[in-house]
């Protein structure tokens, strides 16, 4: 436990004595909501003391939650907890934004549209590319084309990429460590030779040798929420977190399994292996952009 976290905690708990509004089981979900938050105050702003939680601590905490793949619904829920405990705060320095400011979507039975377009992908290429960033363009790619999450990006090292490489496919240790295998294209394939030749052998290619893994993911979520900006396109209400790739690719894959006359539910079921897991729900809400542009994904 950091000293940031402790001190923080210890804050917390404070408000947490001298508190009686609400009823217990409110109290106990927003008090262990407001130790997940401490945690990200703790460890990506060393931040010592609850009174100086500004706007930018709250949109950042909110990009991490939707580049993770929470719902909206679910960040909502860790919004309220905040700004519950915020407001016994004596005297807090700021005023905390509300969720129209964040632009926060309201769920929908499919879920919400979180694909990027082609020329918002192409726009962020041009970021990193402009940063001198390889190894971010690189990452987009893998996102885009093979529907990697962050953390398996980062997770890479030589000896996996040198596989992938011989076989034209990326061998993947994913979430609830489910392992899969994902194709790569001919783009994929020459992004890891690059990369390849510029690593040590066992070192992992996304993560600098000055940096811990969590430091590298950090950074690049950094990178794509201070360049969203320049990449979205106008009046856009999308959210384009990188986990939106994913989304892009897995709404791509159903489309060219169902026109090769795969049905809906066949098509679902690939797209979910693909994707690393096995639920129809979960494959449904990562199709809501064909819900909403019409396409079918029921059978």
């Amino acid at each position: 436990m950091s000293k940031q976290y402790e001190n923080l905690l210890l804050q917390l708990d404070k408000l947490r004595r001298h508190n009686r509004q609400g009823s217990f089981k409110t109290r106990e979900r927003y008090y262990e909501a407001m130790k997940r938050f401490c945690r990200f105050l703790a460890e990506q702003y060393r931040l010592e003391r609850l009174a100086n939680v500004a706007p930018k601590h709250i949109f950042a905490y909110v990009y991490s939650l939707q580049e993770s793949g929470k719902a909206a619904s679910t960040i909502k829920t860790e919004l309220s907890a905040i700004r519950f405990f915020h407001d016994l705060i004596p005297n807090p320095r700021f005023e905390l934004p509300n969720n129209s400011q964040l632009l926060l979507q309201r769920r929908t039975l499919g879920g919400v549209d979180r694909t990027w377009s082609v020329s918002e992908f192409n726009r962020m290429l041009a970021c990193a590319l402009a940063a001198e960033r390889e190894d971010y363009i690189t990452i987009l790619y893998l996102g885009r084309y093979a529907a990697l999450r962050i953390h398996e990006c980062f997770r890479i090292d030589t000896a996996v990429a040198a596989k992938a490489v011989k076989e034209n496919a990326l061998t993947i240790k994913g979430k609830g460590g489910l392992v899969r295998t994902v194709p790569l294209n001919d783009i994929l394939l020459d992004r890891l030779r690059l990369h390849l030749d510029d690593t040590p052998r066992g070192h992992k290619l996304f993560v600098p040798d000055d940096r811990l893994t969590h430091e590298a993911i950090r950074d690049l979520q950094r990178f794509l929420m201070d360049n969203r900006p320049l990449a979205q396109d106008p009046d856009s209400d999308r959210p384009m977190t990188f986990h939106g790739l994913r989304h892009t690719r897995a709404a791509e894959w159903y489309q060219e399994r169902v026109q090769r006359g795969r049905s809906p539910y066949h098509a679902r079921k690939e797209v979910a292996r693909l994707l690393g897991h096995g639920r129809d729900d979960v494959t449904r809400i990562y199709l809501a952009s064909l819900n909403e542009k019409g396409g079918d994904t029921d059978g």
